[in-house]
C-alpha cells in the first residue's frame, strides 16, 4: 500500500502540532505517494508498523489514490501483568529498560510520546546548565532511551518536579 500525507499531515509537519518522534517524522517525510508502507518500513529508519498505524489513525497519513488498503497489522498476543510491588517508595523509580513496561493499556510508544514533551520541557527550564541534558533527550529515538535519561532528569530538577515524567514513563 501507498500512503500521503493528508491534508492535516502536511500541518502537522509545518508546525509540528502534534509531536513525532525523530524516526516518525523521517518515516513521516519518506510518505510521498510513490514509496509503499513496506519500501518505508524496509528503509532502515528503524519505525514499525505499530507506528505507522499510529500516523494513519491520528489522521497524518491516508492511501494513496489508487492504492489498494493493506491488511491491518497482525495482533499482539496480551502480555502478563507483573506483579504488584511489595513496598511504595516514596519516590518513584525509574523502570529497568530490561524489563518490560508494566501493562497499563499504554504501549511503549505511547509512553515515550507521552514522556518526551515533559522531559524536553524540564530539560528546557534548566538553561544553559542543562543544555547538554536537553540535547541528550532531544537524541532520544526510544521509551528504553528516555527511561535509561530519566535518573539523570530526576538529579538535575529534583524529585518533585520529575514526578510527571516518572508518570508518564510509568503510568
Amino acid at each position: 500500500m501507498i500512503l500521503v500525507k493528508t491534508d492535516a499531515g502536511q500541518q502537522v509537519l509545518k508546525d509540528r502540532s502534534v509531536p513525532l518522534s525523530p524516526r516518525q517524522r523521517t518515516a513521516f517525510i519518506l510518505f510521498d505517494g510513490k514509496r509503499s508502507v513496506d519500501e518505508v518500513l524496509a528503509s532502515g529508519t528503524g519505525i514499525g508498523r505499530e507506528e505507522i498505524d499510529q500516523m494513519i489513525e491520528l489522521g497524518l497519513l491516508g492511501p494513496a489514490a489508487g492504492s489498494k488498503p493493506a491488511a491491518p497489522a497482525p495482533a499482539r498476543p496480551p502480555v502478563p501483568e507483573a506483579p504488584a510491588p511489595a513496598a511504595a517508595s516514596k519516590a518513584p523509580a525509574a523502570p529497568n529498560p530490561a524489563e518490560p513496561a508494566p501493562p497499563s493499556g499504554r504501549s511503549r510508544q505511547q509512553r515515550y510520546k507521552d514522556a518526551y514533551p515533559i522531559a524536553t520541557q524540564l530539560t528546557g527550564a534548566l538553561g544553559l546548565m542543562g543544555f547538554r541534558l536537553n540535547l541528550q533527550v532531544e537524541g532520544t529515538a526510544s521509551y528504553e532511551d528516555l527511561v535509561a535519561l530519566a535518573p539523570k532528569i530526576r538529579a538535575a530538577v529534583g524529585a518533585e518536579k520529575a514526578a510527571a515524567l516518572d508518570r508518564a514513563l510509568n503510568d
